[in-house]
């Protein structure tokens, strides 16, 4: 990855160098890839490449970085764990 692509991903809210890396652990390395992406699917597949279960607090940053990609302000991490934490209870069931 460039450092312009990094920088690219880095201008999300909520995204810095250790984030961008687990995006690009998963080929992503531009915010228009985000666009349409499922987070807990991103999510996923980056804790599937690194080889464990990340913290879950790594799937708020991410619907963070999709609503960003998708023309959605730009809200702090934290706003999303309670949405975070419904989808994960539907798809538990």
């Amino acid at each position: 990855m460039t450092s312009n692509e990094e920088s690219e991903l880095t201008a999300l809210v909520n995204v810095g160098h250790s984030v961008a890396g687990y995006f690009e652990r998963i080929g992503i390395t531009r915010i228009a890839q985000l666009a349409g992406q499922d987070p807990i699917e991103l999510y996923e597949r980056m804790s599937a490449a690194s080889g464990e279960r990340l913290d879950p607090c790594l799937l708020d940053t991410v619907m963070s970085a999709v609503d960003q990609a998708e023309g959605r302000p730009g809200r702090p991490w934290w706003h999303y764990t309670p949405q975070r934490k419904q989808l994960q209870a539907q798809r538990d069931h």
